[in-house]
């Protein structure tokens, strides 16, 4: 009897694990996805309005820096829709994999998630029109050095968007997640782009895009 079960016990148990084992993998990239995107963003994130003020056009290519669960990645591929394409750039596996299940999904043609490398976003050598970036550039070594190598993946007339938190809101300013807006400017000034433009709507965050200097 008991060398009978033993077999079965096992059979049974190795499918269960993996199920088990997949589980908790969904399990752990949904809870990535919400400690970067906090809860009620919408309300202080604004997203409809900083699509806006992007004046992205169907076709265009865009790189979304830093895409975590896809929060914006997705509100980006809508906006250059149908022809254009948007790369969902991300360090972390999980979060990589989720855009990608995702994106499977609903807009298979439109987004190409990117395990990217800390020092490089590993983009097309094609280029991009775009670089976007939301909340990551506190998570970026040497920003120097990283957005001055980045100049290359830029096409002509290309542009780097930074929303950046600026340690107004409580919880950034006290874990120090967060980086001045005159740091990156300055920073962005030294890789070798010129400010275009400075907004000013959101009220936790800098809004700073930035061209290649001629």
């Amino acid at each position: 009897m008991t060398k009978v079960a033993r077999p079965l016990i096992a059979k049974t148990w190795r499918p269960l694990s993996f199920l088990i084992g997949a589980l908790l993998i969904v399990s752990c990239a949904r809870l990535k996805q919400c400690a970067y995107e906090g809860f009620s963003r919408d309300n202080w994130q604004q997203p409809e309005k900083v699509i806006a003020a992007l004046h992205l056009q169907p076709g265009n290519v865009v790189a979304d820096l830093g895409s975590g669960g896809g929060y914006f990645t997705f509100r980006l591929a809508k906006a250059v829709a149908p022809t254009g394409k948007i790369y969902a750039v991300d360090t972390d596996r999980d979060m990589v994999a989720l855009v990608a299940e995702r994106a499977k999904k609903e807009v298979p043609s439109l987004i190409e998630p990117i395990l990217a490398k800390p020092d490089d976003p590993v983009l097309p050598a094609t280029g991009v029109d775009l670089v976007f970036t939301s909340n990551t550039y506190h998570h970026i070594d040497n920003h120097v050095t990283y957005f001055s190598n980045l100049r290359k993946y830029l096409r002509p007339g290309g542009k780097v968007v930074i929303i950046e938190l600026d340690g107004r809101a409580w919880p950034e300013g006290l874990l120090g997640h967060y980086t001045p807006r005159e740091s990156i400017k300055r920073e962005m000034d030294q890789a070798g782009y010129l400010l275009d433009q400075d907004l000013d709507f959101l009220d936790r965050q800098s809004f700073l895009i930035f061209t290649v200097k001629r």
